[in-house]
């Protein structure tokens, strides 16, 4: 697997300043992606084109979000998906910026989750302003660090408190799931919509079209494609293989930095319910899993952290009555996904751990 990504890990703009890629997604045109980049010495991330290797950052006055430039004004930003969305953080709330129209469904799932995860096993963020054009939300901020925060090897806190910080999460992620509903949170749950197995595989199998059309004119990737089509097959007959788990609620898009864990008697923190469904189980497990795992292989987490988080995440998957088969499914699928990312190394990292995962299945 030794194709090169186009995109690097770093890049100079006109000024000689050299930025680091921190995500990247494909533009329809093949050979050019929008990232998400940072350099040293100035706060927060910027967004910037690489056409063709030519790299370009991109203005605050994004055409997709008209309300980004006005907005980091306030704060810093975070998180841009440039065209798409893009996170400030001020002083004592985050704040979020859409396309316009875009914020009606993500405060609609927010306001659910207020009904929804009402039992006092999390914390999720309350709404503090809605923009008339409805393109920004405005939340209140949570108190205390991200699971992911807690993990890097600069943080403060020791392994003992890491390990308690994720035993707080696996007892709330536990309790929330196996919990009952009372008729309004019910009435909530029955509304979200359902993603089956049909829906995950038709979604992964998508996306590998997409990534086999925009990159369809390089010719070191010949032998790519085909471990690419054929681990895709491979992702799409275990999702559809074997009988689904029952359908619960479902985050969505978990990982570590979605979830904040005080030190203290506070719940848990949730962020970010864009995606929320009702799902299998193993989805959330899996997806917050694969990327310890992947932090794990970037050197972003030591080896004993890795297994104090991945033995609470498996007892929670025990807990819940997720079926190992089922776990593994949804893993495969979500690292075929990290493969189909434009970062650098990401591709052959991927598909080398899904070879890894079959040959010992």
């Amino acid at each position: 697997m030794g194709w090169s990504s186009p995109v690097p890990a770093f890049a100079d703009d006109e000024t000689g300043a050299s930025w680091l890629v921190q995500r990247a997604w494909p533009e329809k045109t093949p050979g050019e992606f929008v990232l998400e980049v940072l350099t040293s010495g100035r706060p927060g991330v910027r967004g910037a084109h690489l056409r063709h290797g030519q790299f370009e950052l991109i203005p605050l006055d994004d055409p997709g979000l008209p309300a980004l430039r006005a907005e980091a004004q306030q704060g810093e930003l975070i998180s841009y998906w440039p065209y798409h969305q893009a996170v400030v953080r001020a002083e004592d709330r985050y704040i979020k910026i859409f396309g316009p129209g875009g914020a009606v469904v993500p405060a609609e799932r927010c306001a659910q989750m207020d009904v929804l995860l009402d039992a006092g096993n999390f914390t999720t963020p309350r709404i503090l302003r809605q923009s008339p054009r409805e393109d920004v939300i405005v939340f209140s901020a949570i108190a205390g660090p991200t699971l992911n925060e807690l993990g890097r090897a600069e943080a403060p806190e020791g392994d003992e408190a890491f390990a308690r910080a994720w035993e707080k999460w696996s007892r709330a992620w536990a309790a929330e799931l196996n919990g009952s509903y009372g008729p309004a949170a019910q009435r909530v749950l029955d509304s979200l919509p359902i993603r089956s197995p049909e829906w995950e595989a038709t979604k992964v199998c998508r996306r590998v079209d997409d990534w086999l059309g925009h990159n369809e004119n390089v010719p070191e990737l010949s032998s790519q494609r085909d471990v690419l089509r054929a681990a895709a097959e491979q992702v799409a007959m275990n999702l559809l293989g074997t009988a689904p788990d029952p359908v619960v609620w479902a985050h969505g898009d978990l990982y570590d930095k979605q979830i904040i864990v005080p030190d203290s008697d506070i719940p848990p923190g949730l962020l970010d319910f864009d995606s929320t469904a009702r799902h299998e189980a193993a989805r959330d497990l899996a997806g917050l899993d694969v990327r310890l795992e992947l932090h794990l292989r970037n050197n972003r987490l030591t080896p004993a952290r890795y297994l104090t988080a991945h033995t609470q995440v498996l007892a929670v998957a025990e807990e819940l009555h997720v079926s190992p088969v089922r776990f593994d499914a949804y893993s495969d699928a979500i690292w075929l996904r990290l493969a189909l990312s434009p970062l650098p190394g990401r591709f052959s990292l991927a598909i080398g751990v899904l070879a890894e995962r079959a040959e010992s299945s």
